[in-house]
């Protein structure tokens, strides 16, 4: 093997020699990227914008690929989970879904039903009562005769809220004089006999109100403290 050959032969093995470095090189930036990324898991975002209190269903969401060590431990990852589930606040387009951002939609006890009756959204709601929430429900009479007094009385105590719609501004020629301008459809579990009260003050009350209840402060109202007169007062 003469000189010329040795060199080849030489710069044959440097080459290889350097091949096998940078592949290493590759392979060490690879295992580095992997053990910073690490596998990657299925989570869901927020397809388009939800409302608050808006029952949830699967298709409002789809699903994403990221690395586990950049999920929040609050994180969905079964898209079962939202099922049964309301929103608790708005959820934006592209918002990873996570479990602080639903809640379990409040359920019908044994002997309760439905009742959904429209409220001023201004002086009924004011954005405090949500689902879940419990009130007394309040209604102010004109007296039954001319002359008599205008009344106001607690129709219902510790009413459940289930469902808070969306306000409703109602047309000028709907409104009369000292109605409400702006609307909420407000839904309660309430039992028949409560029903009946509710819709009655909605169809024959000047105005209707509610007031929350403080949570575990629900108590019975006393018969004598459910009516006030102006007059009566002391």
């Amino acid at each position: 093997m003469n000189s010329r050959q040795r060199r080849g032969v030489l710069l044959l093995v440097l080459s290889i020699v350097c091949a096998l470095g940078a592949f290493a090189g590759v392979l060490s930036v690879i295992g580095d990227v992997r053990s910073k990324v690490g596998p990657e898991v299925t989570a869901y975002q927020v397809k388009a914008e939800i409302k608050p209190y808006t029952q949830l269903s699967t298709d409002q969401f789809e699903k994403i690929s990221m690395p586990r060590r950049w999920l929040s431990e609050n994180a969905v990852t079964h898209i079962g989970d939202v099922r049964g589930k309301i929103a608790v606040t708005t959820l934006k387009p592209g918002s990873l879904l996570q479990t602080d951002m639903i809640v379990d939609q409040p359920a019908l006890q044994p002997g309760q039903q439905e009742v959904a009756i429209m409220i001023d959204a201004a002086t009924g709601v004011a954005g405090q009562i949500t689902p879940g929430s419990t009130v007394n429900v309040y209604a102010t009479f004109a007296g039954q005769r001319q002359g008599d007094p205008a009344e106001s009385k607690i129709i219902v105590t510790n009413a459940k809220v289930l469902n808070v719609g969306q306000i409703k501004a109602l047309d000028p020629s709907e409104a009369g004089k000292n109605q409400p301008t702006d609307t909420v459809p407000i839904t309660f579990a309430l039992s028949t006999l409560d029903a009946q009260r509710i819709t009655y003050a909605e169809s024959f009350a000047q105005r209707v109100r509610l007031a929350l209840v403080a949570p575990g402060g629900g108590t019975t109202v006393p018969d004598k403290d459910r009516t006030y007169e102006l007059a009566k007062d002391k």
